[in-house]
């Protein structure tokens, strides 16, 4: 319990502790970079016209601190955001278990995906990189993440001796938007020869955000009330680098505090009658659909989140394991979560869950010019939901998948194929059914060099997702998103086919891309509304058919050696049966410039418009549109030898209009208003 009241004394032996073992790391082994990247065949990866995108270091530290609000700019992306403190990603109109979040590519083993005001358990802003993955690649960690797979590839664990002994970052930042304060830290050290130490950490403080002309009950406010968050997370690694490869354990401790803004208490005496909700006092009066008033009011402070989350990492690589293989990856971890939802500081409802994660890979040495991988893996989830929420019984989900990809080059085509089987089963503490059934996904992708600088790709799939244990067992009201959920434990695999065809063109000056893609669901799993009342709605999990399209372009001009232009858009469809799917977000277009005046300064001008979204589904309301534009400039310097920094400066919402996200939950309450950021970063 210690640990994170010690996480700023740590972080600061980290940045001061390179100088104590310094000496003994002079001789230390250097290895060959090792690769981070989520696609096992590095080499063939970058041939391939996928849409994938991979977002640096240096620009998640400018963004949010949630993962949705991190990639929520990028090309095809969106974020469900559920106030400050938590948002998921949206891509190309797909959420929750059909955008897989991983962190370094194992499960987060949070309760994101039971509810949108649930935080998903990774630090954006303490890793080296994220990657968001689509094609065949993506059966390799999950099945049916139709709209992609986002990996948060971290540092805990270290892979290489750092070069001079030690190696880190601190980076220090401040949003006059939320009157954020925002620090971290890492640092890797070498002690002895072999084994190399790391140790980060974060701390943020965030309070209730400002919103242009925002009313609320019909009083205007600068801040959106109960948009806090606050957190810390520490991270510690241990490495044991050795000439084939490595192995090593991490610990990592987060605690989270947050507002739920759109939760609210005013439909908790209403209940259901077969299909139909009912609210209020049977005997003195119900309210009907009308819409009558409340009898009573219900006062509460406003709700907030504790989060506290543990977790165990070992990794290991091994170079030339055994005959016929020329790497071998194994990855466990466990995970105990719990999170308490708070009024008057009384905890109303509390989550748990313990989890599993287990997974080996093994590349082959190419057989007839087929290079791939296989491997297997297993994940376990003990959830107990207990109090006023416990709209699920406990209940343990298990999954066992074997998974392959392999890869070939035919002189201008390049061939990746990859199949993945899960077997899952659900044992719930209740009188309804155990779940346990398997599923089978296959894809495939041809890319095509058709001319000098041109690329063509066609990527085709079928995947198979199996229900989640809400889907098929919830039973009780869930004020988060205003629902009374039912769950339906007939429901079976949801099954869809997926094409996606792109063109590439580049070249030193120009350079554009173009996707357009379609997903077919035969047995898609969604939230039906049966009834309604005000914004409170009784939903059933059933299945039915529907699809998904949409387009992705970009076009970027170099202007000339200082500053380059890019135009892009992104617009999505989506249909369950005849009608409208709920939540899809609205077309977006826009145009950006990045400068480079010198080897010192940098900057960007971007603005972009999301248009109106009137596609919507029942019991939706329409989202206006809205104009971004964001501002930015930073200076990069040394202040001593190999040892670099960076200044940043940055005006968001430089318009200060009003933003409402059609793809949330809280599609009614504004997010921040115009706001700058100020930060440094140092390297050592």
């Amino acid at each position: 319990m210690l640990l994170h009241k010690n996480l700023i004394t740590l972080s600061i032996f980290a940045i001061i502790s390179p100088a104590v073992f310094a000496a003994d790391a002079i001789e230390s082994q250097q290895l060959a970079t090792i690769q981070l990247q989520a696609h096992p065949l590095q080499q063939s990866a970058v041939d391939f016209a996928v849409a994938d995108q991979v977002i640096t270091h240096k620009t998640l530290a400018e963004r949010g601190t949630s993962i949705g609000e991190a990639l929520a700019t990028e090309l095809g992306v969106s974020s469900n955001q559920y106030g400050a403190g938590s948002s998921r990603p949206v891509i190309r109109g797909q959420d929750g278990p059909r955008v897989k979040v991983l962190q370094h590519a194992s499960e987060t083993a949070d309760v994101s995906s039971l509810s949108p005001d649930h935080a998903v358990t990774v630090d954006p802003i303490l890793a080296q990189q994220v990657e968001i993955i689509r094609g065949p690649s993506t059966l390799l960690y999950s099945a049916g993440t139709v709209g992609g797979l986002v990996n948060v590839t971290d540092q805990k664990i270290p892979t290489q001796m750092p070069e001079k002994g030690y190696e880190g970052q601190v980076g220090l930042r401040y949003n006059s938007g939320s009157d954020e304060k925002l620090a971290s830290a890492g640092a890797t050290v070498a002690l002895g020869s072999q084994v190399a130490l790391r140790v980060e950490g974060l701390k943020k403080d965030a309070q209730n955000y400002i919103a242009p002309d925002y009313l609320h009950e019909g009083e205007k406010e600068r801040r959106v009330d109960n948009t806090f968050a606050k957190g810390e997370t520490l991270n510690l690694g241990l490495s044991w680098i050795y000439e084939r490869g490595f192995s090593g354990i991490s610990y990592s401790n987060r605690q989270d505090q947050y507002g739920l803004p759109g939760h609210s208490h005013e439909y908790e005496d209403c209940h259901t009658h077969g299909n139909q909700l009912h609210c209020g006092d049977h005997d003195d009066h119900v309210l009907d659909h009308d819409g009558h008033d409340h009898d009573e009011e219900h006062e509460h402070a406003g709700p907030w989140v504790d989060l506290k989350s543990q977790r165990y990492d070992f990794r290991t690589e091994l170079n030339d394991p055994f005959a016929g293989f020329q790497k071998l990856r194994a990855h466990a971890s466990y995970t105990d979560y719990k999170h308490d939802e708070l009024e008057e500081n009384i905890a109303m409802t509390t989550f748990k869950s313990q989890g599993y994660d287990a997974r080996l890979e093994l590349l082959h040495h190419p057989i007839a010019d087929w290079e791939g991988v296989i491997g297997t893996q297993y994940n376990q989830q003990k959830l107990n939901i207990s109090g006023e929420e416990s709209l699920l019984a406990p209940n343990k989900t298990q999954k066992w998948s074997l998974f392959a990809l392999e890869h070939k080059q035919f002189n201008a085509l390049h061939v990746e194929l990859s199949s993945r089987v899960e077997q899952q089963k659900i044992q719930i503490d209740s009188k309804q059914k155990d779940f346990d059934d398997y599923g089978l996904s296959y894809s495939g992708a041809v890319n095509w060099a058709f001319a000098p600088n041109y690329k063509l790709s066609l990527v085709a799939s079928h995947q198979e997702r199996l229900p989640l244990a809400q889907e098929l067992y919830a039973e009780g009201k869930h004020f988060a998103t205003n629902t009374y959920e039912r769950g339906n434990e007939n429901l079976t695999a949801e099954k869809s086919n997926n094409l996606e065809l792109a063109l590439h063109y580049e070249q030193d000056q120009f350079d554009y891309h173009v996707h357009l893609y379609h997903n077919w669901f035969d047995n898609y799993i969604y939230a039906q509304t049966l009834d309604q009342f005000k914004d409170f709605r009784l939903v059933q999990y059933t299945q039915d058919k529907a699809k998904f399209y949409g387009v992705e372009a970009q076009a970027s001009y170099a202007l000339n050696e200082t500053y380059k232009w890019s135009v892009l858009g992104d617009y999505v469809r989506g249909k369950i049966d005849s009608d409208n799917a709920p939540r899809v977000p609205a077309a977006r277009l826009g145009s950006k410039v990045d400068a480079n005046f010198d080897d010192h300064w940098s900057g960007l001008a971007e603005y972009y418009h999301v248009f109106k979204q009137d596609k919507i589904s029942a019991y939706e309301n329409e989202t206006a549109g809205y104009n971004m534009a964001n501002l930015g400039v930073a200076y990069a310097g040394q202040y001593a030898k190999n040892n670099d920094y960076r200044v940043y400066l940055k005006a968001n919402n430089l318009l200060d209009d009003q933003v409402y996200s059609h793809a949330s939950f809280l599609s009614n309450i504004p997010q921040v208003g115009r706001n700058f950021s100020l930060g440094v970063d140092f390297s050592f």
